[in-house]
């Protein structure tokens, strides 16, 4: 099996290569592995780094923002000097430079109910790392009716979750959350400000499921949803159960095409 590998990717993925649970063959699926990461933020920036770290091979980011100072505080992928520029060339420049064997594939667009069946064809696990609901309950849908894995972080203030969805017909997002809550009631990072560090545990855990995820070791957050409180330095689990009810995974779904959706607000069908 090593003989499939060069010297340099020897010596680099070395620490992968002795775990029994990994060895050659599972860091060879790694390369052979895709995975889309929805957001270049503050989530997006570890998941995105430890991914490539892991030798995930083609990596797709999506983001249609720019680098602004007040990100520095937090989305670690980006530096000074990108400041103004474009979050998802930022993010692919970074990855370049740290390890040569990812291809990284650019959607500098924002992630709408036309292109997003599209953008997520092809890959084997999505990371969500956004920071709104329309968003979220968009990239649910679509994996939820495309079958293609993948996991939710957020954060707030001081707290975070994480919980992965497999394409095996457990719950979906929509499970926990029918529909969005009013705008009014979960304001914004800009708004309510998080804590600078929190987003690095919180994109780690995510990366970690994808890769587990991806070499089929260990258990996923599949029915759990896993909460963070830095402040107390807790973790908390929370089981979620498939709700027959539900309008995209449920015994008779509404949802059906994610065209069909109004992506804003409630995002109600």
């Amino acid at each position: 099996m090593l003989d499939e590998f060069t010297e340099d990717q020897i010596d680099r993925y070395a620490r992968h290569i002795i775990l029994e649970e990994v060895g050659g063959a599972g860091q060879k699926r790694l390369l052979d592995s895709r995975v889309l990461c929805v957001g270049a933020g503050g989530l997006g920036s570890p998941a995105i780094l430890y991914l490539a770290a892991a030798g995930v091979g083609q990596i797709g980011i999506v983001d249609d923002d720019v680098v602004e100072t007040s990100n520095l505080q937090r989305q670690i992928i980006h530096t000074s000097a990108d400041v103004g520029r474009p979050k998802a060339v930022s993010a692919r420049e970074k990855v370049e430079s740290l390890n040569p064997d990812v291809e990284v594939e650019v959607h500098e667009t924002r992630l709408d109910n036309r292109n997003v069946m599209e953008l997520i064809e092809g890959y084997d696990f999505v990371v969500d790392g956004t920071d709104n609901f329309e968003t979220r309950f968009l990239v649910n849908d679509a994996c939820t009716l495309a079958g293609v894995p993948y996991n939710h972080g957020s954060i707030f203030k001081f707290e975070g979750q994480v919980i992965t969805f497999p394409s095996d017909g457990g719950a979906c997002y929509r499970c926990i959350f029918p529909e969005a809550p009013p705008a009014d009631m979960v304001p914004s990072c800009s708004a309510a400000g998080v804590l600078g560090v929190l987003p690095g545990t919180v994109g780690a855990i995510q990366a970690t499921e994808a890769v587990k995820h991806l070499l089929g070791i260990g258990e996923v957050l599949e029915g759990r949803m896993l909460y963070f409180d830095s402040l107390g330095m807790a973790f908390h689990e929370v089981s979620v159960r498939k709700n027959p009810e539900c309008p995209v995974c449920g015994d008779e779904p509404a949802i059906e095409d994610v065209r069909d959706v109004e992506y804003a607000e409630a995002c109600s069908i």
